[in-house]
């Protein structure tokens, strides 16, 4: 049967709306995934997004799935009432080659160790005991072990979890005039797809050294003098606070280790909060050739310097760095002075790093447990 112009006109209107709405479906993000303008929203997005592993049947990396099928926990008390008195006594009883996720449950108190997991040890998560959050103490400094040996925590396997945990570099405010190797690290993350939930990072300079890998924090603080966020992470943090200790050198958060405009790593920091004390903070420098921060929705006191970033006195890296804002607020907000290559994003150009995909969340990424 043939049809009419009029039915030819209609159906071939119809073909084309039908191919705008499926193109507008590949094309578009998936709001649902992109974590809300909204700072009141953001608790339920994430509960929506990021549901447990039994939730998520099929969509998990396998090798994750596996893993989370039947956890251990191993409980770590300091009056000897749990498994062990020792942090690290905890970790030495899990298996080199450990292929199933084990809960180290740390009860309150100071626990004053260097607390090294091994690259072989992966699907280890340290609990820290809610509302009586335990702290992880030690004094290393770069003079001795270097800088990425310093710190108080480091944990090489993938799939590393710390929640609930105060970790701390207690070493002596540095004299930079005298003090030789200042650097030292609360924290080094070294391992891919990692997360934190609320732990507290305690340092001076070089506080968490976020290299290398996939990784996650949330509602977690950050305190430190200069560089105290640096590596060559690719990471979100979400729901975060960076404070600022007053100091009369340079001030630095951020010191993204990014040195090609062709590497994908990068931190990105989402409905985030920047306090401290003073003034001339820089959200980051270009201590590498090319690092990439992007800070948005952001709130940011007046310790932030105008200017925001710094190329790190080598001006030729004011083409290669990627420092972007994106509907920041505050009075450390304000981009009237800040250097020329700040990137003030565009919704489009923000979009990429509001999404779990940004750390490939969608695959590896988990709740904390309920111990």
């Amino acid at each position: 049967m043939g049809i009419s112009t009029r039915s030819r006109h209609n159906y071939g209107y119809k073909v084309i709306i039908l191919t705008i709405l499926v193109i507008a479906t590949i094309v578009r993000p998936n709001e649902s995934t992109q974590i809300p303008a909204n700072k009141n929203q953001v608790e339920s997005w994430f509960h929506e997004n990021v549901k447990p592993a039994a939730a998520r049947k099929g969509t998990l990396d396998p090798v994750l799935a596996e893993a989370e099928a039947g956890a251990t926990i191993i409980k770590v008390k300091k009056d000897g009432s749990g498994n062990f008195k020792r942090i690290n006594d905890a970790i030495k009883s899990v298996p080199s080659g450990n292929k199933k996720r084990v809960i180290i449950w740390i009860g309150a108190g100071d626990y004053f160790e260097k607390v090294i997991i091994d690259k072989t040890k992966q699907f280890i998560t340290l609990y820290g005991e809610p509302g009586k959050t335990p702290r992880i103490m030690w004094d290393d400094t770069a003079a001795e072990l270097g800088t990425f040996g310093s710190a108080t925590l480091i944990a090489l396997p993938d799939y590393f979890m710390a929640v609930n945990l105060i970790i701390v570099n207690s070493s002596p405010r540095p004299d930079y005039k005298k003090t030789k190797g200042p650097q030292a690290l609360a924290m080094r993350i070294d391992g891919n797809k990692a997360a934190f939930y609320n732990c507290r990072f305690i340092g001076f300079q070089d506080t968490l050294c976020d290299d290398r890998g996939f990784h996650f924090f949330k509602d977690c603080y950050v305190e430190g003098t200069v560089d105290f966020i640096f590596g060559r992470g690719t990471s979100l943090y979400l729901n975060s606070e960076m404070h600022v200790v007053d100091d009369k050198g340079l001030r630095v958060i951020t010191a993204q280790g990014r040195n090609s405009p062709t590497d994908t790593s990068g931190y990105s920091f989402v409905h985030c909060k920047i306090t401290g004390s003073g003034t001339g903070i820089y959200l980051g420098r270009a201590w590498m050739a090319a690092p990439k921060v992007v800070y948005a929705y952001t709130e940011m006191g007046n310790v932030v310097n105008p200017e925001g970033w710094s190329n790190n006195f080598q001006p030729e890296r004011s083409k290669t760095v990627f420092y972007g804002e994106y509907k920041c607020t505050g009075p450390g907000a304000s981009t009237d002075h800040r250097v020329k290559y700040t990137k003030k994003l565009t919704d489009a150009e923000a979009q990429k790093f509001l999404v779990l995909d940004y750390i490939q969340g969608s695959q590896w990424l988990l709740p904390p447990p309920k111990v």
